[in-house]
């Protein structure tokens, strides 16, 4: 008898056919894989399904008995018409197979099985076309004892239109048996202690229980194994960063004379952050910190403080930014900051794609030379032609826009340069340990004194239709008392549904009914908005008219900003009072908080109108709500986890992660993932390499791909 490892291909153990249909359905090439596809969920052979409670027009699958089989003459065409009806002992349904007489010779009254297929509805009642189905053998029912037959569970597997669940079942079937050689993840010792079982029953029980209660402690063993594969990953991650040697940054003079003209005084939480940064700077290892805080918070203050210290020794620093608004918007603010003494020393220059040619030669000329010890740029930064003399630091804001690849570039750029992540997305605690595990992450809570605070109110259009008219009186009042505003719309144009930025989360397909187009010209045509001046910005306008237009919302030149989310991160304009965001509800919690924080920064009050025709009770309007109730990021992070769910927190869908999370929940499973990352450090400590662990080490070659291993660091 063959038999197989979790990497063995797929078409060696259940053949060609199957096995283009898995990796057709699910991206499955491996036994592994196939058995990391886990039930979502068992049913009965006792306790049938309920026809009642299925939805028209959703993929099912069910448990039933065969009623009655007939045929008939199809009209118009040549063949028959199977009909069959199917009951759970509280409803029935009908199958319809066209031209397939012969099925009425297995489909038989008083069979039961298995029966998959879109629920469809033909003269009031419920039907299934054409569905996929496997009915229960005779011969288990022989083998088997009748009561054992019937509390054995069977398993659901999630499906897909063109690959069943008893598909997915005979494929586990062909490979269960003969699968040997399970590598075991866990200590032994760790294992008896927390009274799970080993690897190769857990998946034979979670596959194939031979009663319900052998499922939840193949689940908990399972569970286990991910978050303790998954934290081994990301500390043997830390570990391999700290086995490379980095050059030792002192601070020195330029940051002292930097702090000396600081015309205020640093909060407590960027003084803390800032000496645990500067420590980072002259271990023996690259610094690799995540600092996460509020918008406005002074991560940009702290960033500037470590290339400071970095350039002490005639080292560069790279900071990539999202959007080239936002990049040039750093090289001002730093430049700023600097001052006239210190700016011309360290040359701050912008590298983007939209500089002109001879501009772009003279910006990569003074970074290639060293001349530049701080450059800001965007994906620029990150091209073939750019290169620097001596980079020893990498600063990434806002981490979530930005691939894994695309940080691994630039930091390839230097010899072992130390990394600094920023974000203004809060992290709740349980995704900063399971998502960030191989960063060392800092938290700035504190905000700088001065700041008016912001008001936010929800304006439900759906309801109050009247409300509309009011937002923008609102916006005129406040501009007449010398104030700005931003206009926030989901897309440029909604006639076209044109976007220039990341699709906002969203339940409904329905399309946009608010683009920065329609928004200028309902204003252009506003009778209160005759001597307001107004102008666009989007992502897909030409750099230096978007620079341009920037600088001059922020001399004060325009009135009212009407844009797409390019002003989400860095926008910084102390007088702008108001923001209008429309269609609220298009937009995630945290992205919402974060256009938010572009008002009330300096000290004048902020005003927030999240302007949304969702229902009420609806989860986009909850996200709405959520945001409107609370200023408080880190608390918005945790409403954020719960209303999404942590597969869209994780970022899975983006990070193209096939390791993703399976039956772990990183809200429900908090403790257990700090009970594993706590034996995973103690495990790590003695043994980094795992030769002593040989079967964590295959666990996470086999799950945890180096690729996959660093997206894990992405949000």
């Amino acid at each position: 008898m063959a038999s197989y490892s979790l990497d063995t291909p797929l078409h060696e153990a259940v053949g060609d056919n199957l096995a283009k249909g898995l990796k057709r359905a699910f991206h499955m090439t491996t036994v592994g894989e196939l058995l990391g596809h886990y039930p979502r969920r068992y049913a009965n052979r006792g306790e049938l399904t309920h026809i009642a409670a299925l939805p028209v027009g959703e993929l099912v699958t069910i448990v039933a008995e065969v009623r009655s089989a007939s045929t008939r003459p199809m009209r118009g065409r040549r063949g028959e018409l199977v009909e069959v009806v199917i009951g759970d002992g509280e409803g029935t349904m009908s199958l319809t197979f066209f031209g397939q007489s012969w099925r009425v010779k297995d489909l038989t009254a008083g069979r039961q099985g298995i029966f998959s297929g879109k629920v469809g509805e033909y003269r009031g009642q419920k039907q299934l076309t054409h569905p996929d189905y496997q009915l229960f053998d005779d011969e288990g029912t022989a083998r088997l004892t009748a009561e054992a037959w019937r509390n054995r569970p069977i398993p659901i597997y999630p499906a897909t239109s063109t690959f069943s669940s008893w598909q997915v079942k005979k494929c586990v079937d062909l490979v269960l048996p003969a699968l040997t050689g399970v590598p075991e993840p866990l200590p032994d010792a760790f294992r008896a202690a927390q009274g799970l079982l080993d690897a190769r029953t857990a998946l034979t029980r979670i596959h194939d229980p031979e009663s319900f209660d052998q499922i939840d402690p193949a689940r908990e063993t399972l569970r286990m194994h991910e978050a303790f594969v998954l934290q081994a990953a990301l500390l043997q991650q830390r570990h391999f960063v700290r086995m490379m040697s980095a050059t030792a940054r002192p601070p020195g003079d330029l940051l002292a004379r930097f702090d000396a003209r600081l015309p205020f005084e640093r909060t407590p939480d960027q003084l803390s952050v800032g000496d645990r940064i500067a420590a980072d700077l002259v271990a023996p290892w690259p610094m690799n910190r995540l600092v996460q805080g509020e918008v406005g918070s002074g991560k940009t203050l702290v960033a500037l403080r470590a290339m400071l210290q970095v350039a002490q020794s005639g080292g560069q620093s790279a900071l990539i930014a999202p959007t080239e608004v936002l990049a040039a918007q750093h090289v001002r603010s730093m430049a700023r900051m600097l001052g006239p003494e210190l700016a011309p020393e360290l040359m701050p220059t912008l590298l983007t794609g939209q500089l002109g040619a001879a501009e772009r030669r003279r910006a990569a000329l003074r970074v290639a030379s060293g001349q530049s010890r701080i450059v800001v740029g965007t994906h620029a930064l990150l091209s073939e032609s750019t290169t620097f003399a001596d980079l020893g630091l990498v600063v990434v804001d806002e981490q979530h826009r930005f691939g894994v690849d695309q940080r691994e570039t630039l930091r390839a750029k230097g010899s072992s340069p130390h990394v600094l992540v920023l974000t203004a997305t809060p992290i709740p605690r349980t995704v900063a340990m399971t998502v960030f595990g191989d960063l060392d992450v800092s938290t700035i809570r504190t905000m700088p004194g001065g700041r008016a605070g912001i008001s936010s109110f929800v304006a439900p259009v759906g309801e109050k239709p009247a409300w509309f008219a009011r937002v923008w009186e609102r916006v005129a009042e406040e501009v007449r008392l010398g104030r700005q505003a931003f206009v926030v719309c989901p897309a440029i144009d909604a006639a076209t549904d044109a976007t220039d930025e990341e699709r906002p989360e969203t339940e409904e397909p329905a399309r946009t009914r608010w683009g920065v187009v329609q928004a200028a010209a309902l204003l252009s045509g506003h009778p209160d908005y005759r001597d307001i001046r107004v102008e666009i910005l989007h992502g897909k306008m030409p750099g230096d008219e978007k620079d341009a237009v920037m600088q001059a919302f922020a001399r004060g030149d325009i009135d009212v900003l009407v844009a797409t989310t390019v002003v989400e991160v860095g926008v910084d304009v102390p007088n702008a009072s108001t923001m209008v965001i429309l269609e609220a509800d298009r937009f995630g919690v945290s992205q919402l908080h974060q256009l938010r924080g572009r008002v009330g920064r300096g000290s004048v009050p902020g005003l927030c109108l999240l302007v949304t025709e969702a229902d009420p009770f609806t989860p986009a309007r909850q996200r709405v709500e959520a945001v409107a109730a609370t200023t408080d990021g880190f608390e918005l992070a945790e409403v954020d986890l719960e209303l999404r769910g942590e597969g869209d927190v994780l970022g899975d869908a983006q990070s193209g992660v096939r390791s993703s999370l399976r039956l772990l929940r990183v809200v429900a499973d908090a403790d257990l993932i700090a009970t594993a990352r706590a034996e995973a450090e103690r495990l790590l400590a003695d043994d980094p390499t795992l030769d002593g662990a040989p079967g964590l080490a295959a666990a996470i070659a086999g799950r945890v791909s180096q690729r996959e291993r660093a997206a894990l660091a992405k949000n």
